[in-house]
């Protein structure tokens, strides 16, 4: 059977791998023969229950919780396209005051529940609290997937369906921005050449990029992010300052998404892959050293690979 790092592992579960060892120290949950000083190596039921531990914590369950939930699963399951139940815990940890109707959300969990609670009260400080729980037990990457990407989508559809809730969205964002934003310059990162990471000239959309450098921030990338509405000459100074191991430019809308400025990026020794991201990019032909990355998953696991594998600049003699 195949055998699985902790790196590969965190990548497939949406975690930091930082995360997995603290489960596997504290709780036990970890691969099922690990000598002590060898590496940790994940076989496929080992990670089917880190996959049960992650769902439960997402629908409420505390930490030891979850692990006890996840080790005494039979796996395989009787009918492997359905998970087992997960049990409820009866634990709420958050309370908020009723506002408004509720968002409409289907099959979510108990933190996507919550954080639509509190958005939909207006209240920031339950807002961070969820966010700071959630990324704590399954990290950046899956709170955004399965926690604030379900509650803005269902923000959205309320707008567009009764033209209300502008107000839920931009409190969430700003909460969003400052936690996540919080995580990226707090997270210590390991490799030898930064990340550049910017939206387009005429792009205001900060979310995505302050999003991607925790998910990042967390695997180990050093990020430079160099913010929205970025100058092409700006650009090009900053790429010639910092010799980045990777760009990534993101669009949201097709007006922004400018072709021409790709092709006009210096090069560097040693050279930079570039990345782009965004909806606006969807119908745009760019070269074949652009690589347009569809999801934040498929961007965390992208960039941080070249970055890892990118070697130091060597200096002038």
């Amino acid at each position: 059977m195949p055998q699985l790092s902790v790196a590969a592992v965190a990548r497939k579960l949406g975690i930091a791998p930082a995360t997995l060892r603290t489960w596997d120290r504290r709780y036990g949950i970890g691969p099922a023969h690990h000598a002590p000083g060898k590496h940790r190596r994940y076989s496929a039921a080992d990670v089917a229950r880190l996959e049960l531990m992650r769902d439960a914590l997402l629908h409420g369950a505390t930490p030891a919780a979850a692990a006890g939930y996840a080790l005494s699963a039979s796996l395989p399951h009787a009918d492997p396209t359905t998970p087992p139940p997960i049990p409820d815990t009866g634990e709420t940890t958050l309370r908020t005051r009723r506002s408004g109707s509720r968002l409409p959300l289907t099959d979510a969990g108990w933190h996507a529940r919550g954080l639509a609670r509190a958005a939909t009260a207006l209240d920031a400080d339950a807002v961070r609290r969820v966010l700071d729980e959630s990324i704590t037990a399954v990290g950046a990457q899956t709170t955004w997937d399965l926690a604030v990407r379900p509650v803005l989508v269902a923000i959205a559809q309320r707008w567009a369906d009764t033209g209300a809730g502008i107000e839920i969205e931009h409190l969430l964002s700003n909460c969003v921005t400052g936690v996540f934003g919080a995580l990226a310059a707090s997270t210590p990162t390991t490799t030898a050449r930064p990340v550049l990471l910017a939206g387009m000239a005429g792009d205001r959309h900060q979310l995505p990029i302050v999003v991607l450098a925790a998910t990042l921030a967390q695997r180990g990338v050093t990020c430079r992010s160099l913010g929205t509405d970025l100058p092409a000459d700006a650009l090009v100074a900053a790429i010639r300052r910092t010799a980045p191991a990777a760009l990534l430019l993101w669009s949201q809308l097709s007006d922004t998404a400018d072709p021409d400025l790709l092709t006009s990026l210096p090069r560097t020794r040693p050279g930079f892959r570039i990345f782009i991201g965004g909806p606006g990019w969807a119908d745009v032909t760019v070269g074949p050293r652009v690589v347009w990355l569809s999801s934040l998953q498929e961007a965390t696991d992208a960039i941080s690979a070249v970055a890892s594998a990118a070697r130091p600049p060597q200096p002038n003699l």
